[in-house]
């Protein structure tokens, strides 16, 4: 079993590595020779390179929510969110030629973009809660993959942008949260109606139920005076 040290060592040798080759030349014999440890101590701390894509999105997330300013409670939600985004930018800087690597590597590879993609929703859903929007099932999912999509923009800007005041960065994160507040209100307008077509449907189901249950009634009078109108 690896140690922490060891499982440590490897992710930044990945992330050296990455800093200075493209995604797909980073092989695990090269970075298991870099890291001079043996491949069995590489498969035993990560499986895959994905597993070592995993290992730093969660050292990010984990970077974030120790840093999350907790007097942004008081904000409005859109506020805390870039907050947040923004301090996971902070918390990218010191491997943006890595991320750079991954950023390329996603775009060239439908395949490869799927898994970091899922890693990145992940990610997201962790973010939404360090903001303080804590959604649950579909919603939460629907949410996490928009704002992962969303990010990924971000992060694109931010690869190109040299001014340390990320102004460019920033006003991309304004305009896509900006977006993401109308998918939110429309989301939300959907939801309420998918609630009141829920509730009706199954009104009208339990009220054919009892209609069907009373017509099946061999001792109900169909008319108060008896037998129906001939021709009825």
């Amino acid at each position: 079993m690896a140690t922490a040290k060891t499982r440590e060592k490897i992710l930044n040798t990945f992330l050296g590595l990455l800093a200075d080759h493209p995604y797909e030349d980073v092989s695990l014999p090269l970075i298991a020779e870099t890291a001079k440890v043996k491949l069995s101590e590489l498969r035993s701390a990560y499986s895959s390179k994905l597993a070592l894509v995993e290992a730093f999105a969660d050292k990010i997330d984990t970077a974030v929510l120790d840093e999350r300013d907790e007097d942004m409670a008081d904000q409005p939600a859109r506020d805390r969110l870039f907050d947040i985004l923004m301090t996971r930018i902070d918390a990218l800087a010191d491997h943006k030629e890595a991320v750079r690597a991954l950023h390329a590597a996603a775009e060239s590879d439908p395949a490869l973009a799927l898994d970091f993609n899922r890693v990145a929703v992940r990610s997201q859903k962790w973010m939404l809660i360090a903001a303080g929007i804590d959604l649950a099932g579909v919603k939460a999912s629907i949410v996490a993959q928009g704002l992962a999509i969303a990010f990924s923009r971000v992060v694109g800007v931010w690869l190109d942008e040299d001014d340390e005041g990320m102004p460019r960065t920033m006003a991309r994160l304004d305009r896509e949260l900006d977006r993401g507040s109308s998918f939110m209100k429309r989301l939300d307008g959907l939801e309420g109606f998918a609630k009141g077509l829920r509730s009706f449907l199954r009104k009208a189901s339990e009220g054919g139920g009892r209609r069907t249950a009373a017509s099946s009634d061999p001792d109900r009078d169909d008319d108060v005076g008896g037998e129906a109108p001939a021709g009825a």
